[in-house]
């Protein structure tokens, strides 16, 4: 009987911010089961928020169920609140949100924000900041399922239009409407 190969390393990473609640529509759900999927599928390593619940804990179990590599990073005070998800292949717990988000963007190539609350838009702004700023190039992509960023959408083209920011700010994300199209961004900026 021989020995099998370790897996190969996966290929990319991709931190995907999203929700520890499931939202009002079962497509928010159905959206991260199918990205877990589609990142085992592409042999990509799910970075996210380390919490097993909501939408995180959906796109992280089909993630694993599916033979991704998983790396979590959840702040100490979360920890019970998001019910920190420890089997994960990676599981870091910071001291703070700041931090967390710190992590999960330098162990990324890509962000992907899913439908989710305060926390998401925090998440959101940070890494388009960043960007806005110089400090990174990774493509940042908002899935817009069933519509849920439109509202933000107009609000970012808002600062625009009142002078806040140059319009290069609409072209630091992409936005998207299916995991399909999200999957065809994701293998074109990693190419």
């Amino acid at each position: 009987m021989s020995a099998s190969s370790p897996a190969a390393p996966p290929a990319r990473s991709v931190c995907v911010f999203c929700g520890s609640r499931h939202g009002a529509r079962p497509a928010y759900a159905e959206d991260a089961r199918a990205i877990g999927q589609m990142l085992a599928a592409r042999n990509w390593r799910l970075v996210y928020g380390a919490g097993d619940v909501g939408l995180m804990g959906e796109v992280a179990r089909a993630a694993q169920e599916a033979g991704a590599e998983t790396f979590g990073v959840i702040p100490e005070h979360l920890f019970r609140l998001e019910v920190g998800k420890r089997d994960l292949n990676t599981f870091i717990v910071t001291e703070n949100m700041h931090e967390r988000k710190k992590v999960m963007h330098m162990n990324s190539d890509a962000v992907v924000v899913m439908p989710g609350g305060a926390g998401s838009l925090d998440e959101f702004y940070e890494v388009l900041t960043w960007r806005q700023i110089g400090l990174h190039e990774k493509p940042i992509f908002l899935l817009n399922t069933a519509g849920y960023w439109d509202p933000l959408i107009a609000l970012n083209a808002h600062v625009v239009t009142e002078g806040f920011a140059s319009a290069s700010l609409l072209d630091m994300v992409q936005v998207i409407d299916t995991v399909a199209e999200l999957e065809t961004a994701l293998d074109t900026a990693f190419s």
